[in-house]
């Protein structure tokens, strides 16, 4: 069994002297031919149970899991005891209105100056557009929600006919993304918009329910024996700052796999290399957002597999000293509309950047 390790309980343990320690995995690169051959070797009866045993060894698996003791207790939920007064941090009243927590996120990120990417000579040839930028497009009366949707719509039905086909959304409804952008561009004529989050695009993985799309769960039968009848509440809140919601994104089926590839709806492509997957199982979120159809997209994460796709599509997931994923230092439900947009800002800087251009790209703003 080996020498048992006891963790230091949490009450005496100094969070100043921790810091988040990166493992290099150690397992064999394969693809095509040799992975088919390496999948029957491990599992076959007798060698197989070995290349396991001694792979699970040498990746500190059986340290880390079986001979570890833990003192405290499985939480639900991370809580960490509060070391020193941090005025930084702002907390979302849990009970306000979802437009009212978006209003209070909003004042924590940093300054906005549209001169920046709205400028002619400062303009770049390739850009990913993000919220805030959307915002002051709208705002501007530079485009409309409307005028963007149908630059979108003309993408997104266009992509069935890619060879190969990019199945992008498994459930997509042109005029409920057009009835949608119109009630949104109407608020913005009367001067009347709901959120920073009005007019934004976004996609929903296909297993968080979104009404009146079915929650499949990127099978074929799953909506056959459950049955969607009103929105998810993180959905229901995304929905009434504004947020146009275009339809059910692909994914791994069941969320079972972290490469995205399905055998239903077909696997979603790598925007950045059409030949490769997106990595998964929220693929198709991850695609729509580095194709640049969306600035945003809602995903499930069931064990760090953000950082999969996050890192094939050039989205990498960023991490703060105690190595927890950037977006949940404001205070607030996790998948919340405030958290949407920390987590967004978040990422603003990083997009900004140089980047390269994918070879799938769809500058639906500028094109607009």
């Amino acid at each position: 069994m080996g020498k048992k390790r006891v963790m230091v309980p949490a009450e005496k343990l100094d969070l100043s002297t921790v810091k988040y320690e990166h493992e290099e995995i150690q397992a064999p690169h394969l693809t095509g031919l040799m992975l088919k051959f390496f999948v029957r070797v491990i599992e076959a009866p007798v060698i197989g149970s070995f290349i396991i045993s001694f792979l699970k060894k040498q990746n500190k698996m059986v340290e880390l899991l079986q001979n570890t003791l833990i003192p405290e207790a499985p939480m639900f939920k991370p809580e960490f005891p509060p070391q020193e007064i941090e005025p930084s941090v702002v907390i979302v009243d849990e009970e306000g209105k979802p437009e009212d927590r978006v209003a209070t996120a909003l004042k924590c990120l940093p300054h906005y100056d549209p001169a920046s990417c709205w400028s002619r000579d400062s303009l770049p040839s390739f850009r990913y557009w993000k919220i805030r930028d959307y915002a002051y497009a709208y705002r501007s009366k530079v485009v409309t929600p409307s005028m963007v949707a149908e630059q979108l719509i003309s993408v997104i039905e266009g992509c069935n006919y890619h060879k190969p086909p990019t199945p992008l959304l498994v459930s997509f409804d042109a005029e409920e993304v057009r009835k949608q952008a119109l009630a949104s561009t109407q608020r913005f004529e009367e001067g009347n918009p709901l959120s920073i989050l009005d007019g934004i695009f976004m996609a929903i993985k296909d297993d968080i329910d979104c009404y009146p799309h079915p929650s499949k769960g990127a099978t074929t039968w799953m909506h056959e024996v459950r049955s969607v009848k009103k929105d998810a509440v993180c959905v229901s809140r995304l929905r009434s700052c504004g947020v146009i919601l275009i339809g059910k994104a692909n994914m791994h089926e069941l969320g079972m796999g972290t490469t995205g590839n399905n055998p239903n709806y077909g696997t979603t492509r790598n925007p950045h290399a059409p030949e490769r997957y997106t990595g998964g199982s929220s693929s198709g979120p991850a695609a729509l957002v580095a194709s640049g159809l969306c600035s945003a997209a809602l995903g499930t994460d069931g064990g760090g597999c953000k950082s999969y796709y996050g890192s094939l599509t050039h989205f990498y997931v960023g991490y703060d000293k105690q190595g927890l994923p950037i977006g949940l230092q404001l205070i607030g439900r996790p998948w919340g509309e405030a958290s949407i947009l920390r987590l967004a800002s978040a990422l603003e800087e990083l997009c900004g950047k140089s980047r390269k251009k994918p070879a799938s790209f769809y500058d639906v703003l500028k094109t607009v």
